[in-house]
């Protein structure tokens, strides 16, 4: 029978759990793991903390559920890389499964970090990311399907908040700006006729970034998500 230490007996097991999460979590950010590090065994990561290893095997597996840890096949649990994409990926679960208001919401935060983002591409964009921007844009203009607007409309975006040069910025758009969460929302939008509306809308986009205008590229951005927020508040509100 597996050993429980006398520090634990008396606390709820979700408890116990959640302060080993802590204890690992405090660890890697005081550089006593690193990135890539191989953890000790469950057994004397266990004994270190005072844990039983039961609860440190739940809070390992919490923990590769949030993209802190991975388990090799063969190899042990390691440390990951800690990138924002990895830590961050939750982001897309809650915009897949969110409906009515939880929607709006969302697409407040899309909005504000949406004009943030293009600010700050406006800023540091380079050539090449700037052709990359066009060519999606071209791209979109060039179609009247669907699916293939919502791909370049996707890649759009993305290639702006990559240009923004912020990893976190980008990853928690990418979150929130899921294909499935967009795929949601711009059926019913683009159902009222919108084409038009979306490709004035990106190109204004465009010509900010090319004008290297911070300011217009907030606006246009603003503006442009604005646009969805308030067809998707009247979808829910009626």
């Amino acid at each position: 029978m597996e050993d429980t230490p006398p520090s634990e007996t008396a606390a709820p097991k979700g408890t116990v759990t959640q302060r080993a999460i802590e204890r690992i979590k405090a660890m890697i950010g005081d550089g006593l793991l690193e990135p890539g590090q191989r953890l000790p065994t469950e057994r004397d990561l266990a004994a270190q903390l005072g844990i039983s290893r039961s609860s440190m095997r739940e809070a390992i597996r919490a923990l590769t559920v949030l993209g802190v840890l991975e388990a090799r096949h063969g190899s042990g649990i390691y440390v990951t890389q800690l990138s924002a994409g990895d830590l961050l990926e939750t982001f897309g679960v809650v915009a897949d499964l969110s409906r009515g208001t939880r929607l709006v919401e969302l697409l407040e935060v899309r909005r504000i970090l949406e004009s943030t983002a293009a600010a700050l591409a406006a800023a540091r964009i380079t050539p090449e990311q700037l052709a990359l921007v066009e060519g999606h844009l071209a791209a979109m203009n060039a179609t009247d399907d669907a699916e293939e607007i919502l791909a370049h409309d996707l890649a759009f975006h993305r290639a702006i908040a990559s240009a923004a040069g912020n990893e976190t910025m980008a990853a928690i758009l990418e979150g929130v700006s899921s294909r499935t969460f967009r795929a949601r929302v711009w059926r019913g939008y683009q159902e009222e006729g919108a084409f038009a509306r979306t490709r004035r809308e990106h190109a204004a986009i465009h010509r900010a970034l090319l004008a290297r205008d911070p300011e217009a590229a907030r606006a246009a951005a603003a503006a442009h998500v604005g646009e969805v927020e308030q067809w998707l508040r009247a979808q829910v509100n009626t």
